[in-house]
């Protein structure tokens, strides 16, 4: 049995697409669970509740948080999960039309521990920041995941879309600021093999302005400066990793000048998320309640 699991956060105009990507191709003994807090988002799921009795499709069910923050979702998302295999995802993105099977192929070999997806950038190119998108997306995390698993390497899953053996995946601290990488990490540590399903594709926006920009990245980014991260045995992600391999995929990503003009300013605005990740979470210790803001240019 699958179960997908959506956490959802005042997203009621998108959290529909959300689930019905999904729904067109589950299987009819599949569910999808969504976990929100707030009365909007609730009352767009109940519509699918309704309608989801009938062994034509999979059912629909939600469950309400007390707004602890995403960790805090999850956790509770897990504990009421049916399917052997969990698939994670979130009320602001969708998944392609058909990526539930390339996602669950792997787990044939049950040395596989996770799978992740692919996000692909639905900004548009000929902005500053929509450049970036596609640059962190397409040369960044899809090259560097695609390199990886070729070569057997461990992986970072991504949050956007993956799938795991429910039966691993503990308990995700509710302190985590990158819930994706802390669950990577602990699969990995227990011995288990997380692979790259690149056909698997989720569709996300990414921020418009520079402040949504920083306010994202600098909470997934300070999720590796945590100890369950920082401490494994285990890495893909750290400034100098990006540094080091990241520098030559974005150099040759530009296509024109201008591009190759934002990828400069690019590498000085991944220099100031590095600092404001090692002032506020290794320095000042900075608690998700503060580092966890809404994004509103994502939605």
């Amino acid at each position: 049995m699958i179960t997908v699991l959506i956490t959802a956060y005042r997203e009621a105009l998108t959290v529909g697409h959300a689930i019905e990507a999904f729904l067109s191709q589950m299987p009819p003994d599949g569910e999808i669970l969504v976990v929100c807090p707030d009365a909007e988002t609730a009352a767009v799921v109940a519509r699918y509740e309704d309608h989801s009795t009938s062994v034509a499709r999979a059912g629909v069910r939600q469950i309400r948080d007390p707004q602890r923050g995403k960790p805090a979702a999850l956790n509770l998302g897990l504990k009421a999960a049916c399917g052997e295999i969990v698939i994670f995802s979130d009320g602001d993105v969708y998944v392609d039309d058909d990526a539930l099977e390339p996602l669950l192929r792997p787990f044939v070999n049950p040395m596989v521990g996770a799978v992740s997806g692919r996000p692909v950038s639905l900004s548009p190119r000929d902005t500053l920041l929509g450049y970036w998108s596609h640059l962190l997306t397409d040369a960044g995390a899809h090259q560097t995941r695609l390199a990886r698993d070729r070569q057997g390497k461990f992986l970072v899953s991504s949050g956007y879309l993956f799938a795991a053996r429910r039966t691993l995946v503990n308990p995700v601290p509710e302190d985590a600021l990158a819930e994706d990488a802390v669950i990577s990490h602990r699969i990995a540590e227990q011995g288990y093999r997380i692979r790259y399903a690149p056909e698997a594709r989720v569709y996300v926006k990414y921020p418009t302005t520079y402040r949504d920009w920083l306010r994202q990245r600098v909470r997934s980014a300070g999720g590796y400066a945590q100890d369950y991260v920082r401490r494994s045995p285990y890495s893909m992600r750290s400034a100098r990793l990006e540094m080091l391999t990241g520098t030559p995929l974005a150099l040759r990503y530009p296509r024109e000048a201008r591009e190759f003009v934002w990828t400069l300013l690019l590498f000085a605005a991944r220099l100031h998320l590095w600092g404001l990740v090692f002032l506020n979470v290794r320095v000042l210790r900075r608690p998700l309640s503060d580092l966890w803001k809404r994004v509103e240019t994502t939605k």
